[in-house]
């Protein structure tokens, strides 16, 4: 299989150069030529599969080319084996036909996981395939990062350099980064926002000089495809295990980046039957407003209860952008660039094209701290502040009851305290015994201005072999 860029200009390239590029070097972001298509025959043969074969079965055509299959199981029984539920996303039941999936059960209590597990484990066996070292450069808006330097710090062949934005991420999503110990692994908090350190990433994928031609950077941000292909599976998962293929689900995902619902997006291209996919957002509404409006535009960027969708440039979301364009590169730079000077829209018809599958919703904080607290009260279930938004959007979007709605449960309650704490609940949540020395635990990390070539000097001189 071949991935190809979303502008158009870039080489084609196989999937061990994909997992290490990252960005194209012509800016944009690598998709696959074609994609598999599995039949509803297929599909139904797969119940009652463990995660880690189901992945398999959906994952192996995206790498078949670089990996052979007896080593990919492998590596994908090891990359699930060490979540907390034998399920790996077990459903959990709301009401009638409304389900949360959740996705905490990894070892950093946040979808991440699924993906950013097995980025490693690819990585790994990459890179000491081609005997070569990469530099690891990411951004966070908080539980990404904490999911990178889990899966990549015993990879030999990486430094790791993740920036958050400072002081605007919980304080448990903090200390999940900065108490890991080890000399290949750097936390940099950036004085700004999300969009800042996403923009120094991609500013440094594009030119790489400050590394001096002596490594590469590598990419574990949603922008690497090997984290949309793993985030795929779950989809499956859900469906299979509520009575699909034979019957269709509907999707609300949290989502600032776009990554996990664009991967809902490719499950139903890739034969799934999905009826809808609900974009739900918080006041930083940049999704929202254009499904809802057809209008593409970037506004201040807020500071919410949900930190890991303080985002205004959602990065996935041109991949989404390429299929509307029949996947013209060219016409996908031109709008993208027209939008860094302002708002922009797209043709009507290709809008409403995407309008068949996708809805979407803004939620506040007041709501969403409503949300937690009535589903606590009429369920006992705790949910995280992004799950909340979920479920609120799926209520206020839901287009057929007879459809089972499944909303993403994105992360652990007990990662954002604060909003439970909002919410009016007395209740504390917990964090799972792997993890009850966090606040204990010696912190390291530093704190550098929003400068790129700042952010730049500090990697040049920290990676290893510098």
């Amino acid at each position: 299989m071949r991935y190809i860029s979303t502008r158009g200009e870039a080489p084609a390239l196989g999937f061990e150069d994909v997992l290490l590029t990252g960005l194209a070097t012509d800016g944009g972001l690598y998709v696959p030529e074609s994609l598999p298509h599995f039949s509803v025959e297929e599909i139904r043969s797969w119940r009652g599969l463990p995660y880690a074969e189901l992945a398999y079965k959906v994952m192996y055509p995206f790498v078949e080319d670089a990996i052979p299959a007896d080593d990919f199981r492998k590596m994908l029984g090891e990359t699930y084996s060490v979540f907390s539920h034998q399920a790996v996303a077990p459903l959990v039941q709301l009401d009638t036909n409304e389900w949360v999936m959740e996705l905490f059960r990894g070892p950093t209590l946040a979808f991440k996981d699924f993906a950013l597990q097995l980025l490693g484990r690819l990585l790994d066996y990459v890179l000491e395939k081609r005997k070569q070292h990469v530099v690891i450069m990411g951004a966070t808006s908080g539980d990404t990062g904490s999911a990178a330097i889990e899966g990549c710090r015993r990879c030999e062949h990486v430094d790791i350099f993740i920036l958050h934005p400072y002081q605007r991420v919980s304080e448990v999503q903090r200390r999940q980064m900065t108490t890991v110990q080890g000399d290949n692994i750097h936390n940099i908090a950036v004085k700004g926002n999300f969009d800042d350190c996403q923009r120094m990433v991609k500013e440094s994928f594009g030119n790489q000089s400050f590394l001096g031609g002596k490594t590469q950077l590598a990419a574990v941000n949603s922008i690497n495809w090997a984290r949309i292909m793993a985030q795929i599976v779950y989809y499956f998962q859900a469906s299979l295990a509520l009575g699909g293929p034979d019957r269709s689900m509907a999707f609300s995902v949290p989502t600032g980046n776009f990554g996990d619902i664009f991967a809902g997006y490719l499950a139903k291209k890739m034969g799934l039957p999905i009826a809808q996919l609900v974009i739900a957002t918080n006041r930083n509404d940049i999704l929202h407003r254009f499904m809802s409006g057809n209008k593409y535009e970037q506004h201040q960027l807020e500071h919410t209860l949900s930190p890991s969708m303080d985002i205004m440039v959602s990065s996935n979301f041109e991949r989404l952008l390429f299929d509307l364009h029949g996947r013209d590169g060219a016409a996908v730079k031109d709008l993208l660039e027209r939008a860094a000077k302002g708002p922009v829209s797209i043709e009507d018809y290709r809008w409403k094209h995407a309008r068949k599958l996708f809805d979407s919703d803004a939620v506040d904080d007041k709501t969403t701290c409503d949300t937690i607290r009535d589903i606590y009260e009429k369920n006992e279930y705790l949910l995280d502040p992004h799950t909340a938004i979920g479920v609120r959007a799926a209520r206020n979007c839901r287009r057929d009851s007879t459809v089972p709605m499944i909303t993403l449960g994105t992360a652990h309650p007990a990662k954002f305290p604060d909003a439970i704490a909002e919410s009016g609940l007395v209740v504390k949540p917990q964090l799972p015994a792997h993890m009850a020395d966090l606040f204990e635990r010696e912190e390291r990390y530093t704190v550098l201005d929003n400068n790129v070539s700042e952010v730049q000097g500090f990697i040049a001189k920290h990676w290893k072999n510098a």
